[in-house]
């Protein structure tokens, strides 16, 4: 059985990675997948604290597959927006949404 701690290690990793790519990227869509790769982060600590604590129960399954669907559908919308942004703009850099102001 792998430790705890080598899954924790990746989920911090990965998770500070989202937040690496959350500030340092310009663009609309490598900001969306940072934040996804947060939420992601944060759904395997659900999965491994569940599995390691309350081997029998399924609560952290479950609430890693309620965040799952709660991502696909913030995903969408994200992407719908985007698409939008996109279409007034002709491009998805956060440095020219003040544009859309006017």
């Amino acid at each position: 059985m792998i430790p705890i701690q080598h899954y924790l290690l990746l989920s911090a990793v990965l998770f500070f990675v989202g937040v690496y790519g959350f500030i340092a990227r310009k663009n609309l869509l490598a900001i969306l997948i940072s934040v996804e790769l947060m939420l992601n982060a944060v759904e395997l600590n659900f999965s491994v604290f569940n599995r390691y604590l309350f081997p029998a129960h399924l609560e952290g399954m479950f609430f890693s597959l309620f965040g799952i669907a709660i991502t696909a559908a913030e995903t969408a919308i994200a992407i719908a927006i985007i698409i939008n942004i996109y279409r007034n703009l002709n491009n998805v850099d956060v440095r020219h949404l003040d544009k859309l102001q006017g």
